[in-house]
């Protein structure tokens, strides 16, 4: 029994620590706005990294590498490509490119699902296509040994496992019974227990978990790769797995340790967000200029607020220093008293 099938039928019981991580995600979604308007030309900067690190270390997970010195001309470049590791990592990033672009017009569906696969995995024989034969998560030694460390669901049950999960995801969206981000990562936790895919299911899975957080409004995953810090984190990330995939098929599993590490992973990237976004230096005297440009675009008289609401990214401080020094110019005249005074231009 799935774990959206288990949280649809009664309501779950969020532990503490998930109700912790939740209250911080729905802070950070509450700065995201402001955040994401500061130096808007620096942050596509922050973008494009964010892509070049989410296509590798998303395929590096899997023991997908390509030389250090090519990876600029895989990801972003139009040569030839020399490998088929060459050719995922490409992949991947056409899929990562299609998702920051359309994701509020590419809904969650089985055709969406095969589809992203496809451009995953390529020109392989099966991209883009369920498994058909049953294909076991094996965990192998350096010493040559094996051990079955998870029996997926089997081939044939697949594709009915899969529509299930879909349109379990959409119900959870629509019923709202379950808290959002606990929902997305239960259906991540499913997807990777179901493994409906010969090969590319991780990543796969991680493609998902971003255009998830797009639908729900967590756009952290443009800025900071959610893949870097689960490839930083990859220990954690197979130990959590593990642990709640551990009696998966009769519903008797515990989801939590899987849905704590998302719900950590998101926090983290947030974090590194603001502080990254925070650490952004403008060049000597754009802000003066943001100040100005503000002012001569009011039509009339206007007030302090007004100047600092116009300018989010500018302090306070900063705001009244530029006024003043516009006011000894004699390019603008305070009305009143007061920081509710009114202000206008001169001439």
């Amino acid at each position: 029994m799935k774990t959206l099938e288990l949280f649809s039928m009664s309501a779950p019981a969020v532990p503490a620590t998930a109700v912790w991580y939740l209250t911080d995600l729905a802070e950070f979604k509450g700065r995201q706005e402001l955040f994401s308007r500061q130096a808007p030309e620096r942050l596509r900067s922050l973008r494009e990294h964010a892509l070049v690190e989410s296509a590798v270390s998303s395929n590096r997970i899997e023991g997908v590498h390509v030389d250090a010195p090519r990876i600029a001309t895989v990801v972003f470049g139009r040569s030839s490509l020399r490998s088929r590791d060459e050719e995922e990592i490409r992949g991947y990033r056409d899929a990562l490119a299609l998702i920051h672009e359309r994701s509020s017009r590419l809904p969650l569906t089985e055709e969406v699902v095969l589809d992203l696969h496809k451009m995953v995995r390529g020109h392989v024989w099966d991209a883009g296509r369920y498994k058909e034969r049953d294909g076991d998560i094996i965990e192998r030694y350096p010493d040559g040994r094996e051990r079955i460390r998870f029996r997926t669901v089997s081939g044939v049950a697949t594709p009915s496992a899969m529509a299930d999960l879909v349109a379990r995801w959409n119900d959870c969206l629509r019923e709202r019974s379950v808290p959002a981000l606990v929902a997305l990562a239960a259906f991540n936790l499913d997807f990777l227990c179901i493994h409906p895919f010969r090969d590319g299911n991780g990543r796969l899975s991680r493609l998902l978990l971003l255009l998830q957080c797009y639908h729900l409004g967590f756009e952290v995953g443009r800025y900071i790769s959610l893949e870097r810090l689960i490839e930083a984190n990859k220990e954690r990330y197979y130990e959590s797995l593990e642990a709640s995939s551990q009696g998966w098929h009769e519903g008797r599993h515990d989801p939590w340790p899987f849905v704590h590490f998302v719900l950590f992973v998101l926090r983290t990237a947030y974090k590194e967000f603001e502080r990254r976004v925070g650490e952004i230096r403008e060049p000597m005297g754009a802000k003066t200029d943001r100040v100005h440009e503000a002012v001569r675009t009011f039509p009339g008289e206007f007030t302090l607020g007004d100047l600092e609401r116009a300018c989010p990214e500018v302090s306070h401080h900063m705001v009244r220093r530029v006024l003043r020094a516009l006011k000894a110019s004699g390019q603008v005249e305070c009305l009143g008293r007061g920081p509710g005074a009114q202000w206008r231009k001169k001439g």
